[in-house]
């Protein structure tokens, strides 16, 4: 009998996964002269790889300025942070 046959299968692939880049505020910091920040701009200051990943921004940090964020989905305190200093996000479609 082949090998393949006589050892057990584990798990599964789940071919609907969705994969998630997580930004925190404090990366956006380093984006020294964006103030739209878009998915564009985050692959090209090297922050996230891949054109196809979702994007999620995380409260961690503190911004230094305001910004105008797109991004697939933001955590609740990455919201009150941005609004807080002036800023504001946009939640693109498709999450």
């Amino acid at each position: 009998m082949p090998l393949t046959r006589r050892v057990p299968k584990r798990g599964f692939t789940n071919i609907f996964k969705q994969e998630w880049v997580v930004v925190n505020i404090r990366d956006l910091n380093r984006l020294t002269d964006a103030q739209d920040v878009t998915p564009e701009t985050l692959i090209q200051a090297g922050l996230v790889h891949g054109q196809k990943s979702k994007i999620k921004v995380l409260g961690e940090g503190t911004p230094a300025r305001p910004f105008h964020i797109k991004a697939h989905r933001f955590s609740a305190s990455a919201t009150a942070k941005i609004q807080a200093a002036g800023g504001r996000t946009e939640v693109l479609g498709g999450a």
